[in-house]
Formats: C-alpha cells, sequence, structure tokens
C-alpha cells in the first residue's frame, strides 16, 4: 500500500484550543500505510465486504479522524473527509477482519452547552461488534475540567474495537418459539451459572460455552426450565470506584458496547466471544431452550459530568444523553446511573433498535429483557409516554416486534413507577407479586385482597390493556435482591462485602429468618426454612402469570445475606453444584413442579371469569375458605394467613397424537401460612368427587386420597395440592345429587 501524507495537517484545531495544544495534537505523524476511500454511509460500524472494510459514524462535530492501530500498537489516524447527514465514513482497502481501530472527534469545546470535542480522547465506536482491551481508570480519560480542555491522550488506557466479520454456521438451528403460556424463565448469570459446575471441563466455566455445556443443558430441562435470561452480556466497564476498592462490576450493567458480546466470557480456545456465543444459542436452541437478554440501552458506562470521555460523550453528547435544561453541562439522571440515554433522540434511538436487531438476527436471540425501561419510555420533556418514540418503534418494527418483551416498569426517575401501563407487546416484571407473596409467607395477615389478584395473574394490572395472563411476569427473587435461601434465613441485608458500609442495597426485603439471623445448625429452624423454600417455589409455579425463577434457588445457593451482590465476581455470586441431601430434596422438589406445571389449567390463556365455561361441569376459579364453604365478599377484608381456590380444568383439556380430547386436570390449592396446623374441609361435590394429593410442602400428605366433603388436616406454613380423581356430580335444585347418587 501506498503512504499518504495525514490529511488532518490543515484542519484547524478544536475552539478555544491553545497554539501549544495544536502543535502538540498535529505533531502525530502523518504518514500511514493505509489508504481511504470515500465509502458509504450505511451501514453504521465497520463491515467488511471481502475486500476491505467501509467505516461509518454519527457525530455532530466538524471532523472524524478513524484511527486504525497495527499488530505493534501503533495508531495510524486517517482523516475522514466524507460525510453524509452527519454520518462520516470512509472505506481502506485491504483491511481485513482482526483489524483494531477508534475514533478521535473535532468540534466546539464549550461544557456550559453540552459540547464535549476532544480529539485528544479516543473514541470506542458505538456499533463496534467486538472489543479488545480494557478501560484503566487510571489514565486520563475525562474530557477536561473547570472549563479546560484536557490534552492527555486517553489512547494508552482505552480498549479498541476489532473489525468483525464471523461466517458461522447455522445450519440446522431451529428457534424453539415457546408459547407465552408455557414459559418458565431461568435468571442467570453466565459466570455465575458455571464457575463451580465440576462436570463443566475448566477451560470452559464462567463462558458462553459452559452455559452450552450437556451437564448444564440437562439440568435446565430438568427442573422445566423454556427460557434462559441472561445478565448483561454486552461488552461493559467496571467503575472506577470499584476498581480502587479491588472490585468488579459482575452483573454488567454498565454497557460500552451494546453490539459486542463482553469478552470476559469468551474461552482460553481463542474461538473468540461472538462465535462462542453463537454457538452458545445454537446448542441451546437444540435443546428447546430459547436464550434471552437482559439489556441495558437506558445509561452507559461514561457516568455523569465527571465521568470517563469513552464513546457516545465525544461523539455527540447532546444527541444521546438527556441533558439538564438548567445547567446543559450535567446530565438527567433517571437511572441512578450518573447518565441516561435519550431515545427522544433518532440517533440514539436507532443505536438501540439497530442493536436490539442485530441481536435477533446475527446471535439469534429470542428476547430481551429491559432494564430500568421507563427510562427508554421517556419522550418530549422527559416524561414517559406510552406513545414514546421507543414504544412506537418496537411496535412497528417487523423483528423486533415478533420476539419475546419484557419491561422492568420503573426507574428511579419523576413518575419512574409504571407497572401495568406498558403496551400490548411487553411482559413486565411484577414486584406486587413478589412483596405480596413475600408478606404473605412471612405471616402478614392482611394480603387477602392483594393476594387474589397476584395468584390468578394480576388481571388489575394488564387486563386493560389488552394483554393476556403471560403479561406478569411473576417472581419471588431475582438476581437483585435476596436468593431464595437467603429470603428465609435473613431477616436485614449484610453487605458489607460490598465495602459501602452496609449502606447499599435495599432494605425493604419483606423477608423473615425463621428465628435465627443467618447459619444455623438448630435442626427444626433448617426444616422449617427448607419448608419455606418450597412455598415460595410452589406458589410460583401454581400462579397465573409467567414464572420466573432465580438462578440458583434451586439449589439453595446462598449470598450470604448480600442483597446486592453486582461487585461480587466470587462464590458469593458462583453457584455451588454440591449436591447435599438438602440439595437432592430441594431439587427433587422442584422437578416435581415443573412436571405439575405442565398441567393446561395452570398455563392459562385467558383471565378468569369467575363463571361456568360452555363446555365444562363448573366455575373455571372459586375461593374457598378452610371449612369448604365459598369465600363471600367480606372475607376478603379479614385478616387472613390461609388461601384455597379451586381451579377447573376440564375445559382446559388437550389432544392426544390422534386428536382425541383428553379432558384437563381440576386442581384445588391451599396455602396455610399461619404457625398452626388447619384443619380442611373439601368442598361439596359441586366441583369434584373424589381427590388425590399430588403435592404438599409439608412431605406429609401426597398420594392420599379423599372424597368430596372430607377433611385433613394441613400442617403449618404448608402448600397442599389435590387433583380432581373424578368429575362432579350433577346437582339438583336442592343442592342434592341426582339419580340417587351419594
Amino acid at each position: 500500500m501506498r503512504k499518504d501524507a495525514h490529511p488532518t495537517q490543515a484542519r484547524p484545531g478544536p475552539k478555544g484550543q491553545t497554539r501549544a495544544a495544536r502543535t502538540r495534537w498535529y505533531s502525530r505523524p502523518l504518514v500511514t500505510a493505509y489508504t481511504l476511500k470515500p465509502g458509504v454511509p450505511y451501514p453504521l460500524g465497520a463491515t467488511f465486504d471481502g475486500h476491505g472494510v467501509n467505516f461509518a459514524v454519527y457525530s455532530g462535530g466538524t471532523g472524524i479522524d478513524l484511527c486504525l492501530f497495527d499488530e505493534a500498537g501503533v495508531e495510524h489516524p486517517l482523516q475522514l473527509a466524507d460525510a453524509t447527514n452527519s454520518v462520516w465514513h470512509g472505506y481502506v482497502p485491504g483491511l481485513r477482519p482482526g483489524a483494531a481501530y477508534a475514533f478521535r472527534a473535532h468540534g466546539p469545546w464549550n461544557p456550559r452547552e453540552g459540547l464535549l470535542y476532544n480529539p485528544f480522547k479516543l473514541l470506542m465506536d458505538p456499533y463496534a461488534r467486538a472489543v479488545r482491551g480494557q478501560v484503566r481508570h487510571a489514565g486520563p480519560l475525562h474530557p477536561g475540567r473547570d472549563g479546560q480542555l484536557d490534552l492527555n491522550d486517553s489512547a494508552p488506557f482505552v480498549p479498541r474495537a476489532l473489525v468483525e466479520h464471523d461466517d458461522f454456521d447455522w445450519s440446522g438451528e431451529r428457534r424453539p418459539e415457546v408459547l407465552w403460556r408455557r414459559t418458565v424463565i431461568y435468571e442467570a448469570h453466565v459466570k455465575g451459572l458455571t464457575a463451580r459446575h465440576p462436570l463443566v471441563p475448566p477451560e470452559l466455566r464462567g463462558t458462553y460455552l459452559g452455559v452450552s455445556h450437556p451437564a448444564v443443558i440437562e439440568h435446565l430441562t430438568s427442573i422445566g426450565v423454556t427460557s434462559v435470561e441472561l445478565l448483561p452480556v454486552h461488552e461493559r466497564v467496571s467503575e472506577g470506584f470499584l476498581v480502587e476498592k479491588g472490585l468488579t462490576n459482575a452483573w454488567g450493567y454498565n454497557t460500552l458496547g451494546y453490539f459486542a458480546p463482553d469478552q470476559r466470557f469468551a474461552s482460553p480456545t481463542g474461538q473468540g466471544a461472538v462465535r462462542e456465543f453463537k454457538a452458545m444459542v445454537k446448542a441451546l436452541h437444540a435443546a428447546g431452550l430459547e436464550v434471552l437478554l437482559d439489556v441495558v440501552p437506558n445509561h452507559t458506562c461514561e457516568g455523569n459530568h465527571e465521568g470517563p470521555m469513552l464513546s457516545w460523550k465525544g461523539l455527540d453528547n447532546r444527541a444521546y444523553y438527556w441533558i439538564q435544561d438548567s445547567d446543559r453541562a450535567r446530565y438527567r439522571d433517571f437511572t441512578g446511573c450518573g447518565n441516561s440515554l435519550n431515545l427522544s433522540n433518532p440517533w440514539a434511538l436507532k443505536l438501540v433498535l439497530d442493536s436490539l436487531r442485530h441481536w435477533v438476527t446475527e446471535f439469534h436471540v429470542d428476547g430481551f429483557r429491559f432494564d430500568l425501561a421507563t427510562t427508554l419510555a421517556r419522550a418530549g420533556g422527559g416524561d414517559f409516554s406510552q406513545a414514546s418514540p421507543f414504544l412506537q418503534a418496537i411496535h412497528q418494527d417487523p423483528v423486533l416486534s415478533r420476539v419475546k418483551l419484557i419491561a422492568e416498569p420503573w426507574d428511579v426517575g419523576p413518575d419512574g413507577y409504571r407497572l401495568g401501563q406498558y403496551p400490548p407487546h411487553f411482559a413486565e416484571w411484577n414486584d406486587r407479586y413478589r412483596d405480596s407473596i413475600r408478606h404473605f409467607w412471612r405471616g402478614d395477615p392482611w394480603q387477602a385482597a392483594e393476594l387474589g389478584y397476584r395468584l390468578t395473574g394480576s388481571s388489575d394490572l394488564f387486563k386493560a390493556s389488552g394483554r393476556r395472563p403471560t403479561a406478569t411476569i411473576n417472581f419471588v427473587t431475582a438476581h437483585d435482591g435476596f436468593t431464595l435461601r437467603d429470603l428465609v434465613s435473613y431477616s436485614h441485608k449484610h453487605n458489607e462485602a460490598n465495602l459501602e458500609g452496609n449502606r447499599d442495597g435495599t432494605d425493604s426485603n419483606h423477608s423473615w429468618n425463621c428465628g435465627v439471623e443467618g447459619p444455623t445448625s438448630d435442626p427444626a429452624v433448617n426444616a422449617l426454612r427448607a419448608r419455606q423454600q418450597r412455598n415460595f417455589l410452589a406458589t410460583l409455579f401454581l400462579s397465573t402469570g409467567t414464572p420466573m425463577v432465580n438462578a440458583g434457588d434451586e439449589l439453595g445457593r446462598t449470598q450470604l445475606g448480600n442483597n446486592n451482590a453486582y461487585c461480587q465476581d466470587n462464590e458469593l455470586l458462583w453457584h455451588d453444584w454440591r449436591v447435599t441431601p438438602e440439595v437432592s430434596e430441594l431439587l427433587a422438589f422442584m422437578r416435581r413442579l415443573a412436571e405439575l406445571r405442565r398441567q393446561p389449567v395452570l398455563q392459562r390463556r385467558y383471565f378468569f371469569l369467575g363463571a361456568t365455561l360452555d363446555d365444562s361441569h363448573f366455575q373455571d376459579l372459586i375461593w374457598f375458605n378452610a371449612d369448604g364453604t365459598e369465600m363471600q365478599p367480606a372475607d376478603w377484608k379479614t385478616p387472613r394467613q390461609f388461601m384455597g381456590w379451586f381451579l377447573g380444568g376440564d375445559a382446559i383439556g388437550t389432544r392426544d397424537p390422534e386428536g382425541k380430547r383428553i379432558v384437563g386436570d381440576s386442581l384445588l390449592v391451599y396455602l396455610n401460612a399461619s404457625a398452626a396446623d388447619l384443619e380442611l374441609r373439601l368442598p361439596g361435590p359441586q366441583v369434584g368427587g373424589s381427590w388425590e394429593v399430588v403435592l404438599d410442602t409439608a412431605l406429609s400428605l401426597e398420594g392420599q386420597g379423599f372424597s368430596h366433603g372430607g377433611s385433613f388436616r394441613q400442617q403449618s406454613r404448608s402448600v397442599v395440592v389435590l387433583k380432581a380423581m373424578s368429575v362432579p356430580l350433577p346437582l339438583g335444585p336442592g343442592g342434592a345429587p341426582l339419580n340417587g347418587s351419594s
């Protein structure tokens, strides 16, 4: 290749830059081994066409330098002289995949107006498909302080984007396309799931390939999982204050690259994060498991006005972020993370939508969970709007409207709590379900009315928008908060390991330690904790809606009371796969729940009517008191620690392979959260003739049979489920059985 003089040598320096600074900047080498042609403005990012690479990047500044790095790490800057509608572009013949690159942006420096252009700061391509290297916070990453431009080069302290071109073989792959009503979500961290798995080869532990190892897949399918929801897998940065403490952002909610798989989770085999992520997806799909991604397009890793300049700040600060009206040097922070992406701006919106489509089309993922989704739906002056550009764009997008979409329906900004207010394409994390179930099993008595809605699909939240019961993502625990074992072992958080004086993490855990804080050798307390874990899991799987399990809960995973383990890349986060007798018992129970969940009556497509369906013998839902009588309106306003309900399943039957209709099962469910055993009387023959106990979290009644009107003792703090073994008897006008039956 011929060597060309660097075309920026005649360009004036950034506004406000001193002559000394300009001399320092333009004393850089002005010759390069690369040729630059005009190129095209689409697609954004680096695109290899078999002969060279086209580069395209949006910036509102006055110029962009493409900085190529050779194998020795020497920087070769090339001025992108062509711009189309603010997209700067150029084509480098002969450049191959694997080449490292970044950008430098020229333009005005005026922090008071939110203009932060500084060519001394090397910038990551927002559309980078792969990344190499890490951010080093000790370097000069800030664009300038006290209104003064920082003239120190950040290049030695920031990672590089890589030209990526992968010809992964997707032949034979088929998306599972699991119906919502059959979906069971398993929320997992890539490294945490497999870092200690004894059957995963050591070199694959904590990696994408570890997640798709046959031993892990067998475990997931055995407990009824249909969809694996991975905590963030986008390239991320650990915050400087964590690095100073020797900690790291393990969860990954601090994004640097929305198109690039996190290099932390690549194996040492040398295949690279992109190819290994695709291999993971293909293997999980082959096992019938969907892959959902927890994505974080609400904020970036650049923090507040004092945070590092790594990409978006330097390319167009005012286009990508919400800026304060009263002080344009600072951000509007709806996320609590220092900044908020402004998706009412077309360039920020395009970035997010292009990223989501990239993961669907290139990586074949099956859907997304949107962290702090209210921020994404803010428009105009920053208010939440169902007509926001983001929600409107998702609705009409031919790719994204067809995958699973889950909103975390809140942020920390004004009026940020928006549970139940998302449009029909979205399901939502239901924290009211979580809190209601926790209150009930803690023994709080005034829960009946709230609990009734949560157990039956939260129609009060989702029905008016035309959505179905599957719109509620029911969960008791998640990555953020106590694990299930800790929920029954700690009444208070214990986050000392985070080195913030135990001030971080929520204090509203609604937990109960069963009488002792933390680990104990008391067999009675441990037995109660084991039963409480079964109670929570049983309630989750018996509730109408889409259940989500926090990974490791089925193994009794503990974080020793830490309810904010985002910075713990160690055994607090990693699953302990040792199968003790207690773990074996919990796993066996989980597998029975998975089998029970396959009952059609627990996979409802529509909300309950409280009425008799046309082809049914009885109502679809009836609430009962402990004495077998139906609950009346006044009963919902009493302090209760017992809930009982009947699910009519004969009208929700399935068909066998020959097309013959199989009548569905009807169930009776009893929850006793009191500290005392209860004497229960079964309902009369109007809902069933005979019953068999198919589940008892106290492990004492399973397999026993009872007739209508019979009674049995339910142990304290337990769940009992009975299945109808015969259809109800036809009744006469007075309630007596017809045709002489008794």
